[in-house]
């Protein structure tokens, strides 16, 4: 019986089917024959109360019948959709000019960031990133800094209301905090650079802004010296400037470091000549370097004098200026369309 009834529903579905004109009537067909309310799902519905051989032979032909309407359906619709194809409407005038696509772009500080990242991560460095509102211990103290330290004052340093925290809050004035709290968690060797921004209390200018961009480099390991340094910096700014880069370093102090060094690269204007840009001298000062006080490794953990490492902090917002000749830093947080579309 129920054999019957199937056979007589796909008779009537493929009559049905065939002689449809339009595709609102085909859609109409297919709810009628196989939707959720249609006789032959009702149909479906009724096979648990069958035996299990009735079940199995039924079943068989109501899956044969389901995939057959489906198929011829799938057929009438495709050929429906081809004879309502409008090919005059959808043709192209390729003679007409385009529309230009008007599209967003990445910063340029944002480009410098994700290239410096590229080029480090291709010498087997990690990213590292921390807080921007960091405490006064991953700040200053586990950098060696001393409590009367000029880089502490009011002048250089925003200071945020503690609200009954136990120590004090700042916004971080270098993105050497980040060092502090990845070597906290990893054990050396290791190497690393963290890029973010950072703040400091003071009057903005053409060369200085109160909130800009750091990035530190740290490479520690057992046997880490001024060669690796100067070697890792002499590969990474000759990929960056895409340049033969001369590294010079002088004698200089910071609590972090000892030795600690001023970090200077020959100039790329006039190739170590001299020239306005350098101011003559030939060589550009681009911020410190040193390797890492044993201080700071006690600070972390670490057993004093069992690992070596350098570290250095320079100014995206100067390499910026220094690879597009920017002249006033404070065009990178000035909002200025026309700027920015430069690049």
């Amino acid at each position: 019986m129920l054999e019957e009834k199937i056979n007589k529903i796909k008779e009537d579905a493929l009559a049905e089917i065939l002689a449809v004109e339009s595709l609102a009537q085909l859609n109409d067909l297919r709810i009628k024959f196989l939707g959720r309310k249609s006789e032959f799902t009702n149909i479906l519905k009724s096979l648990k109360d069958l035996t299990e051989q009735e079940r199995k032979t039924v079943g068989q032909i109501a899956n044969a019948t389901k995939i057959e309407v489906e198929s011829v359906l799938a057929e009438k619709e495709k050929e429906l959709k081809e004879k309502s194809f409008d090919f005059a409407a959808e043709k192209i005038d390729v003679t007409m000019p385009a529309k230009k696509l008007q599209r967003g772009h990445l910063h340029p500080l944002s480009k410098i960031q994700y290239e410096i990242e590229d080029i480090f991560n291709s010498m087997g460095f990690e990213i590292a990133d921390g807080p921007e509102v960091e405490t006064e211990f991953y700040n200053f103290d586990a950098l060696n800094i001393p409590k009367d330290h000029p880089a502490r004052d009011m002048q250089d340093t925003f200071w945020l209301k503690d609200e009954g925290k136990d120590e004090k809050v700042v916004m971080r004035t270098q993105t050497s905090d980040v060092q502090i709290r990845f070597m906290e968690k990893h054990t050396p060797p290791f190497r690393i650079i963290a890029p973010g921004r950072v703040f400091r209390r003071e009057s903005t200018d053409t060369t200085h802004d109160h909130t800009f961009h750091q990035f530190e480099a740290l490479m520690v390991g057992e046997d880490i010296t001024v060669g690796n340094l100067k070697f890792v910096a002499e590969q990474f700014f000759s990929k960056f400037f895409k340049a033969d880069v001369e590294i010079r370093l002088r004698p200089s102090y910071f609590p972090f470091t000892e030795p600690s060094f001023e970090f200077d690269i020959n100039c790329l204007v006039c190739g170590g000549k001299g020239c306005s840009s350098c101011k003559w001298a030939g060589w550009l000062e681009l911020g410190g370097a040193g390797i890492v006080n044993q201080n700071v490794f006690e600070a972390v953990g670490y057993p004093r004098n069992k690992y070596q490492g350098f570290a250095w902090g320079f100014g995206l917002e100067r390499l910026a200026m220094m690879k597009y000749k920017i002249d006033d830093v404070r065009l990178f947080h000035s909002g200025d369309l026309r700027f920015i579309k430069q690049f």
